[in-house]
């Protein structure tokens, strides 16, 4: 029997895809925390896709792998840095192990792309996700979808709470967006179809149901399914933050769930090409038939925080840091370079620090002082020309039982590059830091970003 790995196997999606695969394949359910799910899965495997070391041991001995998560939510408790760059961390991280590992075939749900438009932030790391997850090799099958429509699903909860709780609801211009709601056995009937067939390897599929329709219409149809009259007042503007501002204060939905959500519906979400859906037979519920079945699942008991809007930030139960930033990797360099350039750029940008470099560790002071603030150990065995990667060994500033690191990372495309720190537990107070170490580390990226796009413009090519 085949073995299939699930990252995200707790999530709305992942939890009916493990159940509808049980049986038919050996099921690894791969989690960040220690928390299980669903008996469908076989074996749960816990690890956390920020590290390559989890990634590959996660997907040891797997055959095909599911890729369902997003970096939306906080992942410590100081997370630096925007969704996009976390989300290309965790996605580079799946591709590498999963291509170690000997995966045959990965299988991604993204999101609708539409065509000839300047994306949003939520939708372009969708596609840049996507590409990530085939750039090392190993084949991905993509499906594309927009709202998919079941009772834990973090649209239809919001909608839920919105008609319960307004009886009059504005209607700012994203809801006059057009949008292609798939429901949710559909989505894991389509899913799983994919598994194991070689014609959908490399391929990238729209899903969607049979009909096409707005937000505010789908609002409506779901306070009539409700047996609730509301009033829908239109709004002649489009305001992302205002709406996050409602929608979150409204819904208890966490407002860095909403907004990239909100700014995706600038663009109509039609699926375009539905091919897979006519080989696989599978149309598609009517909406009104979705909706119906989502609420009729609903239970009006359960907790003000679904599954669908909680994150992972207390996972490890420490006061850890994780800070990335998007930076230009100029022509002729790689990571390793990357690396080796900042420990050099470092003191000669900041009069009052130092390093000292000794075979793989660098040490770094304030100048005339003889203590270490951090000491950065070199892991050659776990670095690449692609990837460079410093283990933080020691020094005040930090404090040691955990596993805190610094790598520098090129992107799939090399046309930019990662620098992140993972895990990390300040020394200082937590107050104290968040004031002062976190945005000095901030400023000093942003630095380092204008030296290496000077750098660029000075090399040739």
């Amino acid at each position: 029997m085949k073995t299939v790995a699930i990252a995200g196997a707790t999530g709305f999606v992942g939890s009916h895809l493990a159940q509808r695969l049980h049986g038919k394949f050996r099921v690894v359910g791969l989690t960040r925390s220690a928390k299980k799910g669903s008996g469908a899965v076989d074996e749960w495997r816990s690890g956390d896709l920020f590290s390559l070391k989890d990634a590959e041991a996660a997907l040891t001995g797997v055959d095909i792998a599911y890729y369902l998560v997003h970096s939306m939510m906080p992942s410590a408790r100081m997370t630096q840095g925007s969704f996009q760059d976390l989300d290309l961390i965790a996605a580079d991280n799946f591709a590498r192990a999963a291509a170690k590992a000997g995966v045959k075939q990965i299988i991604y749900l993204g999101g609708l792309i539409p065509e000839g438009a300047t994306l949003s932030p939520h939708l372009e790391s969708r596609l840049e996700v996507e590409q990530t997850l085939g750039a090392h090799g190993v084949p991905v099958t993509a499906l594309r979808a927009g709202i998919v429509v079941g009772k834990e699903g973090s649209s239809f909860q919001v909608l839920y709470r919105l008609v319960s709780r307004l009886p009059v609801m504005l209607c700012p211009k994203w809801t006059e967006t057009a949008t292609h709601p798939i429901y949710l056995e559909d989505m894991v009937t389509l899913l799983a179809y994919c598994a194991e067939r070689p014609s959908t390897y490399g391929q990238q599929y729209d899903v969607g149901g049979p009909d096409v329709l707005t937000y505010r219409k789908m609002i409506a149809l779901l306070a009539e399914l409700m047996g609730v009259k509301r009033f829908l007042a239109r709004v002649p503007f489009f305001s992302p933050g205002l709406s996050r501002l409602w929608v979150s204060l409204i819904t208890g939905a966490p407002r860095a769930l909403i907004l990239p959500l909100v700014q995706s519906l600038r663009h109509e979400m039609v699926a375009k090409d539905t091919r897979l859906q006519v080989e696989a037979g599978v149309p598609g519920v009517p909406i009104r038939e979705a909706l119906k079945l989502a609420l009729n699942a609903q239970d009006s008991r359960q907790s003000d925080r679904p599954l669908a809007f909680h994150g992972t930030s207390a996972a490890s139960g420490k006061s850890e840091v994780r800070s990335v930033q998007r930076l230009p990797l100029p022509d002729g360099f790689n990571a390793k370079k990357v690396g080796e350039e900042y420990l050099h750029w470092l003191p000669h940008r900041f009069f009052f620090l130092r390093v000292e470099v000794r075979e793989k560790r660098a040490a770094f002071f304030f100048r005339f002082v003889p203590v270490p603030l951090l000491i950065l150990e070199y892991s050659e065995e776990r670095s690449s020309p692609d990837r460079s990667l410093f283990y933080i060994v020691g020094g005040v500033l930090a404090r040691l039982g955990g596993r805190g690191r610094l790598e520098f990372r090129a992107s799939w495309n090399r046309k930019f590059l990662l620098a992140a720190i993972h895990e990390y537990l300040p020394s200082l107070p937590w107050r104290i830091y968040t004031l002062t170490q976190a945005k000095v580390h901030l400023y000093v990226m942003w630095w380092f970003g204008r030296h290496l796009a000077k750098k660029s413009k000075r090399l040739p090519g």
